[in-house]
């Protein structure tokens, strides 16, 4: 209970508001480096999933002779394919950790050609924006362009 007289201090509401308008401010400069910082992070991973993607298509190659095909995608590294040369020496448990193919950071299917245009095989990610092409964090990951 206050009683008349009494040293008791607290903030006013003054004081708190310009607090929390100093905060704000501080949010406007802080918060776009941490989500640049975001866009930065799905574009590493998505190189590393391309590069772990690579291998399991070269142990692919190794055991059956061929990459797999473009139409039988890159489904062929967690079951046999069932059209065009068929593997001699599939693996049991396929060529991928999880047994599923993943996605992209953004939550899309890798792009997989075979033959490729600029190797063996192409491997890619249209990026953020999901459309072939762009620039920066909408440029396009693929495995033959390493920067």
């Amino acid at each position: 209970m206050y009683k008349k007289g009494s040293n008791e201090q607290g903030f006013t509401l003054i004081e708190i508001m310009v607090v929390i308008i100093i905060l704000g401010i501080l949010a406007t400069y802080v918060a776009p480096k941490f989500f640049g910082q975001a866009d930065e992070a799905k574009i590493i991973q998505t190189k590393t999933q391309i590069a772990s993607l690579e291998t399991a298509l070269k142990l692919y190659r190794l055991d059956n002779g061929t990459y797999p095909s473009t139409e039988q995608g890159l489904q062929a590294l967690v079951e046999p394919p069932s059209v065009g040369i068929l593997p001699r020496k599939w693996r049991e448990k396929g060529y991928l950790e999880k047994g599923i193919v993943p996605k992209d950071l953004w939550g899309n299917e890798f792009i997989y050609l075979c033959p490729g245009l600029h190797s063996d095989f192409d491997l890619l990610s249209y990026g953020n924006d999901g459309v072939e092409g762009g620039e920066d964090k909408d440029a396009d990951i693929t495995n033959w362009v390493t920067e």
